[in-house]
């Protein structure tokens, strides 16, 4: 067995520990009466010992790939994107310890599997470094980002805790409309892998020609029915759909039908939900999170800010910066991901602004932690998937 095997059955390993151990948490917090009952106690040690061993394989992961590959794992979209997952159950893991709340797992664990399933739809195979990612910057960089946003996710995790404690979800309000609009978020990205999967079961490609925005002739093969097509595009393969419409260059029209089919996918799942349910997501999570302390889920959104703003700042921001003068001969050049980069550290900013200033704790705190996260996976799967620039070689 290789290396790449033994890495690809590792990251399976973590993903089904996590799976177990989101039921075991599950364990925790609905077998017993009170918030830190003998049940809620034992459960949890199972369940924090599953999720270490999960961490431990998802670790081992990263290092067989990285031996195998011959550099970090970070240099495209599958590898950042578990990097991501993994990072998100790690920085999970250290707040456990220090606050001992199993609540927290029960959907921190779901939220790094959704990110590691989201990661699987990508091209796994190592392929050498483009000579732009021929840097030790790419580690120090890519990795300090990474970790940054996991533990900005974790924020966002006892946010949404604290706003499905808080928002009734029996009355028509902002607030409630919001908050399911969350759930539909997070069931796109379960529409995203049920897409893909569908369109690699089917074994779909369809190839064309295209005039890329250097204006030279390109070939691109679509794996999804092609909703958009590049700019000048010809098609080259028969009896295949011709797209509904021709993109500008600066629009990755192949990425754009991706993502399109992963909507209308995730829209179809979404109402098969409400459909068998009779009710919204946010209403059919709320009786879990009863017994949650909000003080608690409050600090614990505001500690997380705390400690992954500056690892952000240092990742997205100042090595970014430092690596991009080093590769393109200038520190800034409003490529779409700087660019939303910076939206992110901005509002970050305006986050612990606001809670040091204005006094926003309690629900204002838990919106802003949820928004900052959906900021974060509107950078990585939107402006990733979508958005051609400087950084589309990931």
């Amino acid at each position: 067995m290789t290396l790449v095997e033994i890495s690809g059955n590792l990251l399976f390993f973590a993903f089904v520990c996590y799976l177990v151990a989101t039921l075991l948490f599950g364990g925790a917090v609905k077998g017993s009466k009170s918030e830190s009952g003998a049940s809620e106690m034992r459960w949890g040690k199972l369940a924090i010992l599953v999720t270490i061993l999960g961490f431990i394989s998802n670790l081992g992961y990263f290092i067989t790939r990285w031996i195998a590959a011959g550099h970090a794992p970070v240099s495209n979209l599958f590898e950042f994107t578990t990097a991501f997952g993994m990072m998100v159950v790690g920085a999970f893991i250290l707040i456990y310890f220090i606050y001992k709340t199993p609540m927290l797992g029960l959907f921190a664990l779901p939220i790094a599997v959704i990110i590691i399933a989201y990661a699987s739809m990508f091209p796994r195979e190592l392929n050498p470094l483009i000579p732009a990612l021929k840097s030790y910057w790419l580690y120090v960089h890519v990795i300090t980002a990474a970790l940054g946003e996991a533990i900005l996710a974790i924020s966002a995790v006892a946010g949404l805790i604290y706003l499905l404690k808080h928002v009734d979800v029996t009355k028509r309000t902002k607030q409630r409309f919001w908050l399911e609009a969350v759930m539909f978020t997070l069931v796109l990205v379960l529409g995203f892998v049920a897409s893909t999967t569908t369109f690699s079961v089917m074994d779909y490609e369809a190839s064309y020609s295209y005039v890329d925005k250097e204006g030279k002739d390109s070939q691109i093969t679509y794996n999804t029915p092609p909703l958009f097509g590049m700019n000048e595009y010809k098609a080259l393969t028969s009896n295949k759909m011709e797209p509904l419409a021709e993109m500008p260059p600066i629009i990755n029209a192949k990425k754009l039908s991706t993502v399109t089919w992963a909507f209308l996918f995730g829209t179809v799942l979404y109402g098969l939900i409400r459909l068998i349910a009779r009710k919204s997501i946010s209403a059919l999570l709320q009786p879990l999170v009863k017994k949650a302390n909000s003080s608690l889920m409050d600090e614990i959104g505001y500690r997380a800010v705390l400690i992954g703003f500056p690892v952000f700042t240092l990742g997205a921001l100042i090595f970014a910066m430092i690596w991009a003068q080093e590769a393109w001969s200038r520190f800034w050049g409003w490529d779409p991901k700087e660019v939303w980069a910076l939206i992110t550290w901005l509002f970050y900013a305006a986050f612990l602004h606001l809670r040091l200033s204005r006094g926003w704790h309690g629900e204002k705190s838990a919106w802003l932690a949820v928004i900052g996260f959906i900021i974060i996976m509107f950078n990585l799967i939107a402006v990733n998937l979508i958005i051609a620039g400087l950084h589309s070689y990931a």
